[in-house]
C-alpha cells in the first residue's frame, strides 16, 4: 500500500513539474512574440517544446493568416507625420479595419517608425504596381531590376533600422500581430530646397 503511494506520489510531482515547465515555456513565447496564450500552446505542442521552433512555427502560421486578412477593407488608420531637424520630413496615411487598432500603441509606432523611413530614404514608388511600365521596362529581369525595385519601392527598402526587414515585411508582421488588414495608402517626402 505505501508503495503503491509512493509512485503515485512520483507520478503527481512528474505531473505538476512537466505543468509547471509548459507554463513557463508558454509565458517565455508569449514574451518573445506577443502570442496569445493559446496560439503559445498550439506551437509548443506542436513542436515538441523546442522554443525556436515554436517561434518559427507562430511566425509560419501568421503570415498564413495574414494571407487571408489582405483583402479585407481598411478605411480607418492614421495620417503620421516625421520631421528631422526641420529641413527634411514625410507624411504617410496607414490603414487599418477599426479604430480600436488604429489607437493601439503597436499601430502608432509602426506608422511612426514607417514616416520616419519615408523621410530618410527616398523611396520614388509606393509598390511594384505603382511602377510604370517604361520604367520597369528600362530595367532588365534578374539583379538588374531586384536591385532597382529595393532602391526605388518603399515596400520593398530595407527599414532603416532593421536592414533583414523590408517595410513590407514590418506591415505584414503588423497584421500578423494585431489581425487586422494594414495597408500604407500614401505617402509624401518633403526635403528643404528641392523640387518635386
Amino acid at each position: 500500500m505505501l508503495r503503491h503511494e509512493s509512485d503515485r506520489y512520483d507520478r503527481e510531482k512528474d505531473t505538476y513539474e512537466q505543468m509547471a515547465t509548459a507554463t513557463e515555456l508558454i509565458r517565455e513565447l508569449r514574451d518573445l512574440t506577443g502570442a496569445g496564450i493559446m496560439d503559445c500552446r498550439r506551437a509548443l505542442q506542436a513542436t515538441d517544446n523546442d522554443l525556436n521552433k515554436a517561434m518559427a512555427w507562430l511566425r509560419e502560421q501568421g503570415m498564413a493568416s495574414v494571407g487571408k486578412k489582405l483583402g479585407r477593407e481598411a478605411k480607418q488608420g492614421l495620417i503620421e507625420s516625421y520631421v528631422h531637424g526641420g529641413r527634411l520630413g514625410a507624411l504617410i496615411e496607414l490603414n487599418c479595419e477599426t479604430d480600436f487598432v488604429a489607437r493601439t500603441d503597436e499601430f502608432r509606432t509602426l506608422a511612426r517608425e514607417i514616416a520616419m523611413h519615408v523621410a530618410v530614404m527616398e523611396a520614388q514608388y509606393l509598390s511594384d504596381e505603382h511602377v510604370p511600365e517604361d520604367v520597369a521596362a528600362a530595367h532588365p529581369e534578374g539583379k538588374a531590376r531586384d536591385d532597382f525595385l529595393k532602391s526605388a519601392v518603399l515596400l520593398r527598402q530595407p527599414h532603416i533600422r532593421n536592414a533583414d526587414t523590408s517595410v513590407g515585411d514590418m506591415i505584414r508582421e503588423a497584421i500578423s500581430k494585431l489581425g487586422e488588414n494594414i495597408v500604407l495608402r500614401r505617402f509624401a517626402r518633403f526635403q528643404l530646397g528641392s523640387e518635386g
